[in-house]
């Protein structure tokens, strides 16, 4: 069974989120919570809430949570705000603030099938 949760316009850029979820994506959610805890960036705190609410949303659905696995852990672009900046000489700078979209998939580790590489069959095997 796969709970979702989707955490959307998080205010941090995509590029910072997607380092944090790289480093947790191999890992339980459980596991990664705990690592999250002690990164030492502020995507971190984004990540483990949105890692928070899926669990949640697990125990709504009544799956334990020690054999729940990270289908997907997916760092999308959100909007971008545009702002503007004083420049020199009465000017004005635009710039975007990017935000980003979080999207969380876990499934139970029975379930999760792992990703097995199919050998190459050349043509002189054939034969």
């Amino acid at each position: 069974m796969e709970v979702t949760s989707i955490q959307k316009n998080v205010h941090s850029s995509p590029r910072k989120l997607r380092l944090v979820a790289d480093l947790v994506r191999k890992m339980k959610p459980a596991r990664a919570l705990t690592t999250l805890e002690f990164t030492n960036r502020a995507a971190a705190d984004d990540l483990a809430k949105a890692i928070k609410t899926a669990l949640g949303n697990a125990r709504q659905q009544n799956l334990d949570e020690e054999k729940l696995a990270f289908a997907k852990l997916e760092v999308n672009e959100g909007i971008k705000m545009g702002r503007f900046q004083p420049g020199a000489r009465g000017r004005v700078r635009p710039f975007r603030k990017k935000l980003s979209h979080i999207r969380i998939v876990l499934t139970e580790a029975a379930e999760a099938e792992p990703k097995v590489k199919k050998a190459k069959v050349t043509k002189k095997e054939e034969k």
